[in-house]
């Protein structure tokens, strides 16, 4: 075994491969999985990557597809094509294969506007769906061939069973019959040798001519064939024979069809194999949580809350790791169980996982890079395959690491120089570590040794970290601290359980002046860490509260913003409403003048009341027009030079109208005349025409003489398809007071067909319309139900 496939087992990667195993469905995507092994190659890595990713998306948007009758089918088509026929379950088992596939085109959408690295497997699937259907028309298990497998199997079977019937009708007339009560030992029917035969009483063989097939074990009974069955059992016996020929006659011509597209099954079963491993991989990386890393060429590896995945997730504690770019090598130092073994293999494990195509359990924006190989030198009691922990085994495989390590290698070295005397381990630990990086090789090294934490703090490129421990429950917390080297805490843990005093401070007198100062030393950074980690903490809740506390400020401006909006409609309602109003009185005084025209004998008089109509409609819209444009609040009435009298003439600012004053009551209340229209207004609600404008213009007179204009002006077509509702509305209310004032009889409405929302607000305008005699929908040639025919009054 290479020393690169031994770091593998010891990094257990195997155990990895088990877990991606479980989720393939097809033996072969099973046997592939666990035979899965790191690429080299930063664009293969990338591939693969992409490939996961795929299956993942579709596998959170349709589930996984169905790979159930993936089957290996090779064989059978090999000795198919050679011209063998194949028996039932090697065509059932090829008809599953096309199954999968044609379900694999089917789960597949390539009409998505998003495209993937895995279209091309599932677009390269040929499936044969005439082939399928026919073997399993023919073949419904693999015990049977069905009747309608051909007309020929049909017929003969028909013949078996006319056959068998007679040759049962006969026997039934033997054993039915008193005169052969005493011949017959049971009165039954069986077979012997597939020919129909009855038990006869030994002494009575006499009496029931025909063929002996057996005698039972006693003696006392023989099965006899009655000579009136023997030629319907021949005629059944042959047609058996028939039968079986064309039973293989069908299995070789499905055998033929099966060679006939030989390579494209097998492409097929390939294709499915390849994406079965491809959806394993997508499931295992919902089943640990995991996401996609960026792949790096630069040799940097930046893992955030990292977890081993073979870790209990619950339990796990994530880490954080980085290599390969401030520095080049991580020496991990800490109590013994404290967690340095597994940070090394957690580093190790998702890097070659990577190289694997499969995605790690770790957070958003990890990074890795890839390497030619992984080599590893961990050899304790946490190691599954193996326990190297002599000094010689140590030995034994760092000589291999030496030889091997080069610019694209990732070196893991777990007690460095451990097993020997500790001054000359450390040297060979820090000798070992600076002919490594002399290579170029990214090392990560776990030690006890205080030489070693001193010769990462004093030398360029190497980087100290610890895993830490809390004293007070004398357990560690599995956490990675980079940039800190870590303590023993040997007097701490023994002072907790309970060692002398004396005996501490004895041990204490024995190490050197240096090793106390450096112990101290630590000890401050730990400290000062701690508080520093306290304070980031607290910036972290005052910044998780300011954010929470700009969120619900956000929430209430857009509820502020909300209620403003909500109140403007609400004012956009009720103007609309009272304009409803409005014109719902016009209309009634419309009803009154048209009972006045209708009692005129006088033709002029009922012209006159008709302009008074089309008059007091042109008002109504220009006030319309005017509530619709205005934004902005009228400007103040000025106030007149002089008291409002009997003839002036005043200006209406709500319809911009002029206006003449016919009486002053005496509650100094105006009585006004506009045309045909006559109305009661406050003093301060006009505005006056003074003497000097009064000479500069006119009364706006009602239109008298201008019907053939307005007639010829008015359109008798109106389309609204597109427009909202509300906007419907009022454009289909001022086209109808558009087609009064035209003197039309019918107009046009365009709808359009559609959900029919439009045209019912449009009939529910028209029922409310006093200015509306009838309407209708189009016929044929007039846009059928896209249109309204209306008749006007």
């Amino acid at each position: 075994m290479s020393l690169f496939e031994k770091s593998l087992r010891t990094l257990e990667l195997p155990r990895v491969l088990e877990l991606l195993s479980e989720q393939a469905v097809s033996a072969e995507a099973k046997e592939r999985a666990l035979r899965v092994r790191p690429e080299t190659e930063p664009e293969e890595v990338l591939r693969l990557l992409d490939q996961t990713d795929a299956a993942r998306m579709m596998i959170g948007l349709h589930g996984a597809p169905s790979f159930s009758g993936v089957r290996p089918v090779g064989e059978a088509l090999d000795r198919a094509d050679r011209g063998g026929a194949l028996n039932t379950r090697e065509l059932l088992r090829i008809a599953g294969l096309l199954t999968a596939a044609r379900r694999a085109r089917e789960y597949f959408n390539d009409e998505a506007a998003e495209k993937t690295a895995i279209d091309h497997l599932f677009l390269s699937l040929h499936g044969n769906h005439f082939l399928e259907e026919k073997i399993k028309r023919c073949i419904p298990d693999e015990d049977t061939i069905a009747d309608a497998a051909s007309a020929e199997l049909a017929d003969i079977r028909r013949h078996m069973r006319a056959a068998q019937a007679k040759s049962r009708q006969i026997l039934q007339k033997i054993i039915s019959s008193p005169s052969y009560a005493k011949v017959l030992q049971e009165t039954i029917i069986t077979q012997r040798d597939g020919r129909f035969v009855v038990p006869v009483k030994a002494e009575q063989k006499g009496n029931l001519p025909g063929l002996v097939h057996d005698i039972s074990s006693s003696g006392a009974t023989i099965f006899v064939e009655p000579m009136g069955v023997v030629q319907a059992n021949n005629e059944y016996v042959e047609l058996e024979a028939k039968e079986q020929k064309e039973i293989e006659r069908i299995l070789a011509e499905l055998s033929a069809e099966a060679a006939a597209h030989r390579e494209d099954i097998q492409w097929d079963y390939d294709a499915l194999v390849h994406l079965d491993l491809i959806f394993a991989r997508g499931q295992l990386s919902y089943k640990m949580d995991a996401v996609r890393p960026e792949v790096r060429r630069n040799g940097a590896t930046s893992l955030r809350r990292a977890r081993h995945p073979l870790l209990d997730p619950k339990k796990a504690v994530p880490i954080d790791i980085e290599l390969g770019g401030a520095y080049d090598t991580l020496v991990v130092t800490g109590p013994n169980t404290g967690g340095k073994t597994v940070s090394l293999k957690t580093l190790g494990l998702l890097t070659i996982m990577t190289q694997c195509g499969l995605h790690i359990p770790a957070a958003d924006r990890s990074a890795v890079a890839v390497f030619d190989r992984v080599l590893a030198d961990i050899g304790d009691e946490q190691s599954i395959e193996q326990s190297l922990s002599t000094f010689s085994a140590h030995m034994t495989n760092i000589v291999g690491i030496l030889e091997e390590a080069d610019g694209k290698s990732l070196i893991l070295f777990d007690e460095l120089g451990a097993g020997t005397d500790p001054v000359e381990g450390a040297a060979l630990a820090i000798a070992v570590i600076e002919h490594v990086r002399r290579t170029g090789a990214k090392i990560a090294a776990t030690t006890h040794y205080a030489e070693l934490k001193t010769f990462a703090m004093t030398t360029a490129g190497v980087e100290n970290a610890s895993c830490e421990f809390d004293v007070e429950t004398l357990s560690p917390t599995y956490r990675l601290l980079t940039g800190i080297p870590g303590k023993s805490n040997a007097f701490a843990i023994s002072r907790r359980l309970g060692l002398p005093e004396e005996v501490i401070a004895a041990a204490q007198t024995q190490m050197s002046g240096d090793s106390v100062r450096f112990e101290d030393v630590l000890t401050q950074l730990e400290a000062k860490r701690q508080a520093l980690e306290k304070r980031e903490a607290e910036s972290e809740r005052l910044y998780q509260q300011r954010e929470e506390d700009a969120r619900k400020a956000r929430e209430f401006r857009e509820q502020m913003e909300r209620a403003k909006e909500n109140a403007r409609s609400r004012g956009e309602a009720e103007a609309k409403r009272i304009l409803r109003d409005a014109k719902a009185a016009a209309d009634q005084t419309f009803n009154e003048l048209a009972e006045l025209r209708r009692l005129q004998a006088r033709a002029d008089a009922a012209q006159n009341i008709n302009d008074a109509q089309a008059a007091i409609r042109q008002a109504l819209h220009e006030a319309e027009d005017h509530l619709r444009t205005e934004k902005d609040a009228a400007p103040p009435i000025p106030k007149p030079s002089r008291p409002i009298k009997e003839g002036d003439l005043v200006e209406l600012p709500g319809v911009q109208r002029l206006a003449e004053v016919t009486a002053v009551n005496k509650d100094g209340t105006l009585q006004l005349k506009a045309g045909a229209l006559k109305m009661k207004a406050k003093a301060n609600e006009v505005r006056l025409i003074e003497d000097d404008e009064r000479a500069a213009r006119k009364p706006k007179p009602a239109p008298t003489t201008g019907n053939r204009t307005l007639r010829a002006s008015a359109s008798r077509e109106l389309d609204i398809r597109g427009l909202e509702t509300l906007d419907a509305e009022n454009v289909v209310e001022s086209f109808l007071s558009a087609a009064v004032m035209g003197k039309l009889e019918t107009v046009t409405i365009i709808h359009g067909k559609g959900t029919g929302a439009l045209r019912k607000a449009v009939h529910d305008i028209l029922r409310r319309s006093k200015a509306v005699k009838s309407f209708r929908l189009g016929v044929y040639g007039e846009g059928e139900t896209g249109v309204t025919v209306v008749t006007m009054r």
